[in-house]
């Protein structure tokens, strides 16, 4: 029977003839189709991916050697594009859409022998905090059905933890990667802004979104950040600083004591769970134990960084989603009218759902004239505060700490009603993406519940070594 662990522990099985990419993929179908109830797929490409695994089998019975990723079953989520597959973002507007390019990071996963086997559900356009938005039905999560798997990249989520996929691709622009990680109980990891070229990464904020990874190691998120990060012309905003060999560097200076803070605003928070504060702050203990220096500072700003990171972000949406208008591409209304403004009208009403309407509004509210001073420009004054403070804190301390979300995973419905509560559920995750820093949730700690929660950590803009260092360190104290 197949069994997965870590991409090392395939490679050694594939190269010892234990197992084939065949027989893994084979498995991965199996596994999709057995728990089809969780929705956590829109498409699987089956026979696409049987026959690239024989491929791949074939060159490796020619002598050829291992590409990193060689047969790695990879799942994408829907706002990654794929040549020749459809990319929706789990939207009507986009239904039938099929997309004429590789993204960077899908061209760079395949060149190093993976195998995409299929687009995850997700949030619409990414919007959502618990993968309830999209329009083809809610992902459940595998540990409960009756709750979230978080959002937006809830179906890329829980593609790792049912065991659906050796690995997935997200995206985070606030926390789409992490929270769904802490609600599934796996590794989610968003890097700096500009690690990873958000070529072919469908666009909900420009400036926050980010490609990230989902893994049940640390060890196989670091190969994975090693392949897809690095420089890219066809991306103007991506960092054209040399990619560390990740892999191998988390190994190194493994003895390292470091200098950790946490806000002490975040833990005394009164949305926070009991349960959650209580475990954090034993483990801070376990911290200090072992010989690290962690000490608690002040984050005055806390209360502001939601209402900032939903000011700036809606505002890029409504500007980002204003292409979707029935014109080049996508749907467009069957309802025949004489003015263009009524088609634009009735193409992006039947297209799009209510919480993509609803932040398309409030981002063309806040740009309005006479709106556009009083709310974009204060939040853009807000985030270089936020910029400043970081800078600061990382001159003194190696991370941050915090939860990554302020209770375990809710019940399907629970917060439908209410957007404000449902937006709360990022005030943990936004700060690294106003910020721009690289910040990862590892999975430590079982509510009495029975569900998983995390630890978030953030280190200064583009050390992801010392990020994964640290993961690493930590989730062998739990």
């Amino acid at each position: 029977m197949f069994r997965f662990s870590t991409i090392k522990d395939y490679h050694t099985a594939l190269q010892n003839g234990q197992t084939t990419c065949v027989e893994a993929v084979h498995f991965y179908i199996r596994a999709i189709e057995a728990q089809r109830e969780l929705n956590a797929y829109l498409e699987v490409y089956a026979a696409e991916a049987l026959q690239r695994a024989a491929e791949l089998d074939a060159r490796l019975a020619s002598g050829e050697p291992l590409g990193k990723l060689h047969g790695v079953v990879v799942g994408l989520k829907d706002v990654i594009c794929y040549k020749d597959h459809r990319v929706s973002a789990a939207s009507r507007i986009l239904e039938d859409f099929v997309s004429i390019y590789n993204a960077t990071a899908t061209e760079r996963l395949l060149a190093e022998g993976a195998i995409i086997i299929g687009r995850q559900n997700c949030d619409e356009f990414a919007m959502g905090s618990s993968n309830e938005k999209s329009a083809y039905g809610p992902v459940k999560n595998a540990l409960d059905h009756t709750r979230v798997p978080g959002g937006s990249s809830g179906g890329s989520a829980v593609a790792v933890q049912a065991g659906l996929c050796m690995v997935s691709l997200g995206s985070d622009t606030g926390g789409s990667v992490r929270q769904p990680a802490d609600f599934c109980g796996i590794i989610g990891l968003k890097p700096t802004y500009g690690r990873i070229s958000r070529y072919g990464l469908l666009a909900y904020a420009s400036s926050f979104d980010q490609i990230g990874i989902f893994t049940n190691t640390v060890a196989d998120a670091a190969l994975l950040l090693e392949v897809i990060a690095g420089p890219d012309a066809y991306d103007s905003t991506v960092s054209t600083q040399p990619v560390p060999a990740y892999s191998k560097e988390i190994a190194a200076g493994a003895d390292k004591k470091y200098r950790i803070a946490y806000f002490r605003q975040a833990l005394e928070h009164p949305g926070l769970d009991p349960v959650i504060r209580d475990e954090i702050s034993l483990f801070i203990k376990k911290l200090t134990a072992a010989g690290h220096i962690v000490e608690a500072i002040d984050f005055e700003l806390l209360e502001y960084v939601v209402p900032t990171y939903y000011v700036l972000t809606t505002a890029e949406a409504s500007s980002n989603l204003s292409r979707y208008d029935g014109v080049r591409f996508g749907h467009r209304t069957k309802v025949a009218t004489e003015e263009l403004a009524d088609m634009y009208k009735l193409t992006r009403s039947e297209g799009f759902g209510k919480e993509v309407q609803r932040r398309i509004l409030l981002g063309t509210f806040v740009l309005s004239a006479g709106y556009f001073e009083a709310y974009f420009t204060k939040a853009q004054q807000v985030r270089r505060l936020i910029s400043e403070k970081t800078t600061t804190i990382f001159s003194n301390y190696d991370a941050v700490i915090s939860p990554t979300v302020p209770s375990t995973a809710f019940k399907i419905g629970e917060k439908q009603q209410d957007p404000v509560e449902m937006f709360l559920a990022d005030i943990y995750t936004v700060f690294a993406n106003l910020a721009g820093i690289p910040g990862i949730s590892i999975p430590l700690f079982t509510h009495p519940e029975g569900m998983p929660f995390g630890l978030q950590i953030m280190t200064s803009h583009f050390d992801e070594v010392s990020l994964l260092r640290l993961s690493a360190e930590l989730m062998q104290l739990k």
